[in-house]
């Protein structure tokens, strides 16, 4: 019999297991149980009940700056594989940006500020929409798709990509951006934080981060067959968590010599080209997700609304 009880007794050795390794010494999990139990275990049997065997379902998985999207997929993607004893194949939306010598070129050409990764416009949007049309061919056999080094701002060598051998039931696309809406260029001429005001008076970086999400993101993001939303309370409580993450990453780092860590002043600036787009998505993306996680202080789940 199916029940969430069962779940959870057959599933937390490995959850377990999973948030140990992403534990630091003064990084804990709170409340683990209750955050499998009450809310990762119900996502999954949602999820599970949409399963269609003859195409894969693609889960979007959005959320702002370190809201653990990547923990909580990760969680997901355990409980769908060993309760329900589905392929999954998850992905972020990170693993896609675009080189740093495409990048280096883009901000020649377009605008400097679109040297740094993370906007719409630095990811390459025909590597996701190609991904998505070949992953669900009724003769699918097999794919390499992309792995991205944050430590050193710059893609893994093919060797080290992703290899999918066989079609998976579900496939979890995660990344802050995944699932945004273009603004109104009128809604553009206001500038949001310091950044846009004093690098971006022209508003070619606006206007050219827009075009990209009305154009070929419109197209990825209809390719969705649903939307999980991760809400946290406002933007200064996600630079707060960014920090946290740039230190995580330095801490598992392997090899030190070549990492491109930010500091923290590098770390708020990197956050104001984010800040847009994300305000926005804390007004609308309840309006078009699927499933909205509601984050408290603690970063913890504290609610849960299914459409």
């Amino acid at each position: 019999m199916i029940s969430v009880s069962d779940c959870f007794f057959k599933v937390k050795k490995d959850c377990y297991k999973f948030i140990l390794s992403e534990e630091t010494k003064k990084e804990k999990f709170r409340n683990k149980d209750k955050m499998i139990k009450s809310y990762l275990i119900p996502v999954s049997f949602w999820i599970a009940n949409k399963v269609n065997k003859k195409k894969p379902i693609i889960i979007g998985l959005a959320g702002g700056q370190g809201t653990g999207k990547t923990t909580i997929s990760s969680i997901i993607n355990l409980i769908l594989v060993k309760y329900f004893k589905l392929k999954v194949f998850k992905i972020s939306i990170d693993d896609f940006y675009k080189t740093r010598k495409e990048r280096y070129k883009l901000s020649k050409k377009v605008h400097p500020l679109l040297m740094t990764r993370g906007v719409p416009g630095t990811h390459d949007i025909d590597l996701i929409l190609r991904f998505f049309r070949i992953i669900k061919k009724r003769n699918f056999k097999s794919l390499s798709l992309p792995k991205f080094d944050k430590s050193i701002d710059d893609r893994f060598n093919k060797n080290q990509w992703y290899k999918i051998k066989s079609k998976p039931d579900v496939v979890i696309f995660e990344g802050w951006c995944v699932g945004a809406k273009s603004q109104k260029n009128i809604e553009l001429k206001k500038p949001i934080n310091s950044l846009e005001k004093m690098e971006d008076k022209s508003m070619k970086w606006r206007k050219y981060v827009n075009f990209q999400l009305a154009g070929k993101y419109k197209t990825f993001h209809n390719m969705l067959d649903c939307l999980l939303y991760l809400k946290a309370k406002n933007f200064s409580l996600l630079r707060r968590w960014r920090l946290k993450q740039e230190k995580k990453l330095f801490l598992k780092s392997k090899n030190k010599k070549n990492l491109k860590i930010m500091n923290k002043n590098e770390v708020l600036n990197f956050m104001m080209t984010y800040q847009r787009i994300t305000e926005q998505m804390f007004k609308t993306a309840k309006k078009f997700s699927s499933i909205v996680m509601t984050l408290n202080n603690q970063h913890q789940i504290i609610n849960i609304k299914f459409k």
